[in-house]
């Protein structure tokens, strides 16, 4: 199975911007959004309610020195100071030229919009009027970003070190243009770039993302914890050796829920706000339920679990009840569902069969796509 993080492009109201001193990564499909002020070290990660008005925005834009996050939903863009409270709202129209781009970003004073199949990025100081309007070429080497955000301030000195021993500090201005976008998953997990000028191949150095950091982005458990699995394990075989037919009617124990205890591990250096109105435990299950729906591509089953018991697993006692013939042997499966190697969820069915070979049918229904 292949594994990696969903594109902006496959998952709306999710994104990435940078704030005051903190990045942010949105996820509408949760209702909630992660503050860290360090990708690469996972530092000071805290989780927070997204307010249903900031919520399914196309494209979510901070920084460039304001005290504002802008929502662009469409052809028009709302702009607000906290994303918890929809505080000081104000809605406005883009200007045309503004409109449909696939990544939109903030460095400075400066707003950045990525147009990745004309492969260009237009520059804008106000995307209402269009003010200052350049267009430059997207170079090749940043056009297959799935996020892209501008950088903080005070990663602005670090950065400046590692540009002063490279020749383009010269030839552009370091305080015009910083960038930052997540590159697929590699051999090498998933990183960032840090770009000087999207304009040009130059770049800083690479970055990895904090695991606790990809736990939060979809597709992200793929990676920390592995693709999901889901198999039949033979729970029970009961065997008539003797030489006439019998009526075999016992209770079986079957685990039945939520492997809480492991997924709630990945929660644990997480901050949840009481805004936030969810514990850990219960986030760490809509993520890993939000997970398992997503396809193949992305380390999903691409399965609806609605209908499962999304409580932490406990014991359950079944009445079975059949007849065996001589000699014959009936086997009890129950369907789980695991990311990697750890058991994530024990379905409440069972399936019977007089055969040893595991079924292969998904007793699950598809999810929506």
């Amino acid at each position: 199975m292949m594994r990696g993080i969903i594109p902006k492009s496959k998952a709306k109201g999710t994104d990435i911007c940078a704030f005051n001193n903190y990045y942010y990564i949105i996820r509408s499909d949760l209702g909630r959004y992660m503050q860290t002020s360090d990708l690469h070290k996972g530092a000071d990660i805290s989780i927070f309610s997204l307010h249903p008005a900031c919520q399914n925005g196309d494209h979510y834009i901070g920084g460039g020195g304001e005290s504002y996050f802008h929502i662009i939903k469409g052809t028009s863009c709302r702009r607000v100071t906290d994303l918890s409270t929809d505080s000081n709202a104000v809605v406005y129209n883009l200007h045309p030229s503004c409109q449909g781009g696939d990544h939109y970003l903030r460095s400075f004073k400066y707003f950045y919009i990525i147009f990745q199949e004309k492969g260009t990025l237009r520059v804008t100081t106000d995307m209402e009027l269009d003010s200052d309007a350049k267009v430059h070429t997207l170079h090749p080497n940043f056009r297959d970003g799935l996020y892209y955000w501008g950088l903080l301030p005070q990663d602005i000195e670090t950065i400046k070190m590692l540009l002063f021993r490279s020749l383009m500090f010269r030839q552009v201005d370091v305080f015009s243009c910083l960038f930052c976008f997540l590159k697929p998953a590699s051999e090498w997990s998933v990183e960032f770039c840090h770009a000087l000028d999207l304009s040009i191949k130059k770049q800083t150095a690479v970055c990895s993302v904090h695991p606790d950091v990809l736990n939060f982005l979809p597709g992200g458990l793929s990676v920390t914890k592995g693709p999901a699995t889901g198999m039949w394990e033979n729970i029970k075989t009961i065997t008539n050796d003797s030489n006439t037919p019998v009526t075999w009617q016992k209770k079986i124990t079957k685990r039945v829920g939520y492997n809480k205890e492991k997924m709630t591990q990945m929660t644990h250096n997480w901050k949840i706000a009481a805004s936030a109105s969810f514990e850990s435990g219960a986030l760490s299950a809509l993520i890993a339920k939000i997970q398992l729906s997503f396809s193949i591509e992305y380390g999903g089953s691409r399965v609806n679990t609605e209908n499962e018991s999304w409580n932490e697993a406990t014991e359950e006692e079944e009445l079975l009840s059949f007849e065996l013939k001589p000699k014959e042997s009936v086997y009890v499966w129950q369907y789980k569902l695991g990311l990697g190697q750890e058991p994530l969820l024990f379905c409440h069915d069972l399936k019977i069969t007089n055969e040893p070979n595991r079924p292969t049918e998904v007793p699950l229904p598809p999810a929506q796509p």
